[in-house]
């Protein structure tokens, strides 16, 4: 080989070999050949109220005898259950997505938005949104006040999102599972209010 047509080459070989690195980094094909399971059971509250570095129990103040809301000085059992708000099943936009996602408010008032039954694809950098538009609109885009809950713990199973203190759920009109690096969603659920 000449020595023209090695100053040639050399530098044409690092150029693909950079374009290569950064193909794989942006667009990590692997996934396409992975999946990550999650199941997590629907939470019912928050954790305890810590103090002073304790866990702090069913007689926090140190009160003795009967309180309200206790017997005997101990917790009452009687707590909240969770209650669903809103609920829709997932539609496919770019990349096949299936289950249900439910808004869920907890015993402690706490709100979560839970998916069930999730199957959709890996992908780089999928997170997790509440949106003001309707699923099928999501998919030109989140649309103004979108709400991130997160990176999508896994594409397969059952999992948990806490949704920030203070969110009116009612202003979000569905789901969507969104793939920031591109700016495409891969699928979104329409979110309908459960009566009762």
């Amino acid at each position: 080989m000449s020595r023209v047509s090695r100053r040639t080459v050399v530098p044409l070989l690092l150029v693909l070999v950079v374009v290569a690195g950064i193909g794989l980094y942006l667009f990590q094909p692997w996934k396409a050949f992975t999946d990550t399971a999650v199941n997590e059971a629907l939470p019912t509250a928050s954790a305890p109220e810590v103090k002073d570095g304790r866990q702090m129990k069913g007689n926090p103040g140190g009160m003795k005898g009967k309180a309200a809301g206790t017997k005997g000085g101990e917790p009452s059992m009687t707590s909240t259950r969770p209650k669903d708000l809103a609920e829709g099943r997932f539609v496919t936009h770019e990349h096949g997505t299936s289950g249900t996602a439910r808004t869920v408010r907890l015993a402690d008032g706490g709100q979560v938005l839970r998916l069930e039954d999730l199957k959709t694809s890996e992908g780089p950098d999928v997170r997790v949104y509440l949106s003001s538009r309707a699923a099928d609109a999501a998919k030109a885009g989140l649309g103004e006040g979108a709400v991130a809950l997160g990176k999508l713990k896994g594409n397969l199973g059952n999992q948990n999102y806490t949704v920030p203190a203070g969110t009116d759920l009612s202003k979000f009109r569905s789901v969507v599972i969104w793939c920031e690096r591109f700016s495409v969603s891969f699928g979104a659920a329409d979110l309908a209010p459960v009566s009762g």
